[in-house]
């Protein structure tokens, strides 16, 4: 029973309910979410004058707080309590506030009859549920650690050998030889056949070792390592090779989860990687702004460049520089002969700063040439990903010449071409989300079927219960995305349970708890995104021209708008122009704040200026919209909007050439997943105003680094930033603390080389978790591959059937 709803019906608070549901009676909503509660709650505590105490910590405010739905159907309600995180409670009020527990099913099928969907006579919907396939798994008890799924696999793992140490420890001795380095055994040869034979030979190294000066190096004493069973990859010089050896002889001798995870993590076992990002414009110069074009390119390739880079240098204390490892990642993406003048088109494409990461564009197979000769939206993208993977995997092979050793998908599609070549080549899988769609679109699931032929979410959804249930390994950027906030529901627990009326109802989605879920945040590209007062690392011309571009240029062709006043304190945004990125929602939030026009003017640089430049059909929508609400406030004067593709270089110096002028930036997406461009902003001195929304929460200390907004409450908002304004005029100093303290922020928390370092990490220890544990995935894996071709496949087909007229 619901300890929040009794507390209510056992205290003299039950009129109370009484009342506050004869509320919920009169709204025209069946179907009220967390906002909507809340207004109402407030509105019945405005209307029957309710004390201050009553509308805060009466509990009847309580069990308001924790409801994160309510349902109404006559004459009952249905409250979804959400008091923990990751887990709720669901019941049924009935008319004479009698409480009724209900089943998830009896939720779903409440949700299929609120959209006329429900067709019991008709016989039962599929139901899918993972949760069998996670009992055989250790599994996280306390919220707080989700996300933090590799320290709790140390610590299982290491209690494990403590329990069972030779099983444990054979496992570990056969690990060690699975290790090669194209056909060189590394780690430990056929001299050492028993975990007590490497036990004892582990000592005698150290004794030998110990007699070396620290600084020798490795090949000087190789032969007698492997004289005693020892190849290489234990380390570069003497000194090194020692701490892996004493590592290991604690890890025998006494298990503990740090000893673990610092033994796993020196093991040479990744040398190439394969980074998938399947859909939009993957490219280095002239893409970033296009449709589907954003956060995520600079992402990957980011996340290249030190991924190689640390590669580099694991292989290098390994010692294995005599055997010429050279560690190779390939970004895969897809190639689009009409490539709009970008290299798109380019098969091999060399990242930027490196030695050996490539751009790897694989074209999608002949069809309908006006489809797979052009760009395609994420959201048609669907019927060529199965074919995409079987040729991918013959180029990948190819240009490896061999198998990858890691393979990490980013965002849905390219998750699921993830889970395809994984399973084909037997490598270990990683998930990176970005953002799962399901969030961004409320209600997105209920009303599939009204928004099928312009999303396609039914192919969207399926591949993401199938992508985050095969990965080995999920990492996000924050906690929330996991779970969310006591307040708010996580993206990946969106997928635990929902329904896809006349499709299927998913009773149990995901496992929250499983260890395959860990927080690795970003990290910002130093060479391009720094502090604006590091004056020697700028270049004085591209200052000015920027400067020249953002506040006086005249040039119709790619900038509408003149400032009256261009010394007005700058407002700054910077993004994609879709719908959830919200850059409307900050133009209508300027034009209704006359106090924000006096101080401030506004900059976007967003997207096309004109529809018929845009073929994405949001970005179209967006286009009219800002054109509706520069002429609906008379904006003209005060507004500048760039339709511009910027290089890295420029990216990086418009934020530092805002900061000049003491800007700010304003990040005003209705749902942010992390928010690469607040780290730019914010590492470049500017002070940031973001999105309550997502990721940002983790990112900003509100009113210490940073300023969280509601992007829904325009008023609201632009007092936050007026009042931040005003602040800074009457105290001139009050602008630099705020800039100092997001540098200090995105340098001690987010940097790439953080980033990398944890991943790495990761890929080791799952890949060692996976082979000791034995754990037989075949049947979660199977049960997988039937959703992709009973459910998925025969809709994309469709899908592709609809290609041809295009």
């Amino acid at each position: 029973m619901s300890e929040l709803l009794q507390a209510v019906l056992d205290s003299e608070e039950k009129s109370d309910l009484r009342s506050f549901i004869s509320e919920l009676r009169q709204q025209d909503k069946k179907y009220l979410l967390r906002n909507d509660i809340l207004n109402v709650y407030s509105e019945y505590c405005s209307k029957y004058q309710k004390s201050e105490a009553f509308r805060s910590s009466s509990d009847l405010s309580k069990l308001i707080y924790y409801t994160q739905e309510i349902i109404q159907e006559e004459p009952n309600f249905c409250f979804i309590i959400r008091s923990k995180i990751a887990s709720q409670e669901v019941y049924w009020l009935t008319s004479d506030l009698s409480i009724e527990p209900m089943t998830v099913q009896d939720l779903l099928d409440l949700r299929d009859r609120l959209v006329n969907k429900y067709h019991p006579n008709e016989g039962d919907l599929l139901e899918l549920d993972f949760g069998p396939f996670y009992d055989y798994t250790p599994v996280i008890r306390d919220p707080k650690n989700i996300g933090k799924g590799v320290q709790f696999l140390n610590r299982y793992l290491s209690s494990k050998i403590f329990q069972d140490s030779k099983q444990l420890l054979d496992s570990l001795l056969n690990f060690l030889r699975l290790h090669h380095y194209n056909g060189v055994q590394l780690l430990v040869n056929d001299r050492i056949q028993t975990q007590q034979q490497l036990s004892d030979q582990v000592k005698k190294a150290i004794a030998f070792v110990n007699d070396r000066a620290n600084d020798e190096s490795y090949d000087e004493f190789r032969f007698q390592l492997q004289s005693m069973g020892f190849e290489p990859g234990w380390g570069n010089t003497a000194a090194r090779v020692r701490d892996t050896l004493n590592i290991l002889d604690e890890l025998i001798d006494s298990p503990d989860p740090q000893t673990l995870e610092a033994f796993i993590s020196r093991v040479p076992m990744i040398f190439r990687i394969v980074l998938v990002s399947a859909h939009g414009w993957f490219g280095q110069e002239g893409v970033l702004g296009r449709p589907d074009t954003g956060g995520q390119v600079v992402y990957v390739l980011d996340q290249a460049k030190s991924l190689e880079k640390q590669l580099q240098e694991d292989a290098q204390l390994a010692g294995l520089e005599r055997l010429n490892v050279e560690p190779k990642v390939i970004i895969l993406s897809r190639l689009i002969p009409n490539s709009d003048g970008t290299l798109c088109n380019q098969r091999l494409e060399k990242v930027h700063g490196t030695e050996n990461a490539w751009i790897l564009r694989v074209p999608l197979r002949e069809f309908n040439p006006n489809m797979t000769q052009n760009w395609i939206s994420r959201f048609e993208f669907w019927p060529y990903l199965e074919t995409f993977a079987v040729d991918s995997e013959r180029e990948l092979l190819a240009e490896f010449q061999g198998r990858p050793d890691l393979i990490v998908g980013n965002y849905t599609d390219g998750n699921l071409v993830a889970f395809l070549l994984a399973r084909r080549m037997k490598v270990t899988q990683c998930n990176v989300a970005h953002a799962l769609e399901k969030s961004k679109y409320l209600f997105s699931n209920l009303y599939w079927q009204e928004l099928e032929e312009k999303y396609h979410f039914s192919l969207q959804f399926t591949a993401d219960l199938i992508a985050m249930n095969a990965a080995n390994f999920v990492i996000s950027s924050t906690y929330q995305e996991i779970v969310g906030t006591p307040d708010s529901v996580g993206q990946y627990e969106s997928y635990k349970c929902f329904t896809m009326p006349e499709l299927y109802h998913v009773v149990n989605g995901i496992e929250l708890f499983s260890p395959k879920f860990n927080v690795v945040p970003p990290g910002v590209n130093e060479n391009y995104y720094f502090p604006y007062t590091q004056n020697q690392d700028r270049v004085e011309s591209d200052r000015q021209r920027i400067a020249e571009t953002l506040f006086t240029l005249e040039d119709p062709s790619q900038i509408f708008g003149k400032f009256d006043d261009p010394s007005k304190r700058p407002l700054f945004s910077m993004a994609r122009l879709d719908r959830i990125k919200n850059l409307t929602g900050l133009a209508e939030c300027f034009g209704q704040s006359k106090d924000l026009q006096e101080h401030c003017n506004l900059i976007l640089v967003a997207g096309k200026l004109r529809v018929e430049e845009s073929g994405d059909n949001e970005e179209r929508d967006e286009i009219i919209k800002l054109y509706h609400i520069i002429d609906e406030y008379n904006l003209h004067g005060k507004i500048r909007w760039l339709g511009v593709r910027l290089s890295k270089t420029d990216s990086g110096e418009i934020y530092r050439v805002i900061a000049d002028h003491q800007g700010i930036f304003v990040q005003p997406a209705l749902f942010e997943a992390f928010g690469l461009t607040i780290l730019e902003a914010m590492v470049s001195g500017l002070p940031t105003f973001a999105t309550q929304f997502g990721g940002p929460l983790e990112i900003i200390q509100d009113k210490v680094n940073g300023f969280y907004i509601n992007p829904t409450h325009l008023e609201e908002t632009a007092t936050k930033i007026v009042d931040f304004v005003t602040k800074c005029e009457q105290n001139p100093k009050y602008w630099n603390e705020i800039s100092q303290r997001a540098i200090e922020r995105v340098y001690s928390t987010y940097t790439w080389k953080i980033h990398t370092t944890k991943l790495l990490s990761l890929a080791r220890i799952y890949g060692f978790w996976n082979f000791t544990s034995k754990e037989n995935r075949e049947d979660l894996m199977r049960y997988i591959e039937s959703l992709f071709y009973l459910i998925y496949k025969p809709r994309a087909q469709q899908l592709l059937e609809q290609h041809k007229y295009r």
